[in-house]
């Protein structure tokens, strides 16, 4: 069994307790629209073409079978259009400066166990673990819950971020082998919900209703986009769903810029592009809201 991996980043402290080793999974049923990881979104590996590190020396242009790199005035240029369904991408081998990448790998669950255990001093004494993240961890459920499985077996503690939508047998699967499960909740109004996502929001709503009848571990995760996710209808939302189900612990995520040039990295629109970062001050007046009414509130 193998998973589409989007990347593995060491000593991270911010999701989930003490230090952690995150586990980016490939593909992701939503569209959020301030997604700061756009190349998690697809479950295929893509290419990923940095202009910054391109030396425009054309070495790659011959080997692309479909002529999508060209240069016009000593600039290069690059077209996506068939970069996705290209198999071989000859160009990443010819790349001289590093300037074309793979975004996603394939791990068996023995391999990215090895890549996870190397850590398992830090984890120990840190009280840490590793974090499944993404894109959407339940969309490769099956190598989720045998990394879960093979994790424990470990004595590594677990934790899976999870934007809720998955199958209720999987969760119900996955449930036995995770410690943590950190919620995103975005917008709770269903039109605005399937606007800015393109899915419903009930179905989500549901998940975290059931995880928390059964006992499960829940710490939300909330992102505090301008405009969007930060009125206050939709945070007194928030606020309602977390006291129906009785959840004291939220963490605040600023929307941020740093994924930005992402998008045009792998040939995608950003729809955002001109949206401004959370303001600080905004952003406390969002966890001052929240622990007014007694949760616990951390922005990060």
């Amino acid at each position: 069994m193998t998973g589409n991996i989007l990347n593995i980043q060491h000593y991270a402290v911010h999701d989930g307790p003490g230090i952690r080793t995150l586990v980016f999974f490939k593909g992701c049923p939503l569209r959020c629209a301030w997604c700061c990881n756009p190349e998690s979104q697809q479950f295929r590996s893509q290419l990923r073409y940095i202009p910054y590190r391109c030396k425009a020396c054309l070495e790659c242009a011959p080997f692309c079978p479909y002529g999508s790199v060209t240069s016009e005035n000593g600039i290069i240029k690059r077209s996506f259009t068939h970069c996705y369904s290209c198999e071989t991408k000859p160009c990443i081998d010819h790349c001289m400066a590093d300037a074309v990448s793979l975004s996603g790998r394939e791990y068996t669950v023995e391999e990215l166990t090895r890549k996870v255990a190397a850590d398992i001093d830090f984890y120990r004494n840190s009280g840490g673990g590793v974090t499944f993240s993404g894109g959407e961890p339940f969309a490769q459920a099956e190598f989720l819950i045998a990394m879960l499985q093979s994790c424990k077996a470990l004595g590594i503690h677990t934790a899976i971020e999870t934007c809720g939508w998955a199958g209720r047998n999987d969760l119900r699967r996955a449930m036995p082998f995770t410690d943590l499960f950190l919620f995103d909740l975005k917008l709770i109004d269903p039109e605005e919900h399937y606007e800015y996502t393109g899915k419903p929001v009930q179905p989500i709503l549901d998940n975290l209703e059931f995880l928390t009848r059964e006992g499960a571990n829940i710490v939300i995760r909330f992102p505090l986009v301008p405009g969007i996710t930060n009125t206050q209808s939709n945070l007194s939302a928030i606020a309602a769903v977390m006291q129906s189900n009785k959840l004291k612990h939220i963490v605040l995520e600023p929307y941020h810029t740093l994924g930005s040039d992402k998008y045009g990295e792998h040939g995608l629109s950003n729809s955002l592009a001109a949206l401004e970062p959370m303001s600080p001050a905004v952003a406390e007046e969002a966890r001052l809201f929240f622990a007014g009414l007694g949760l616990d509130c951390e922005v990060i």
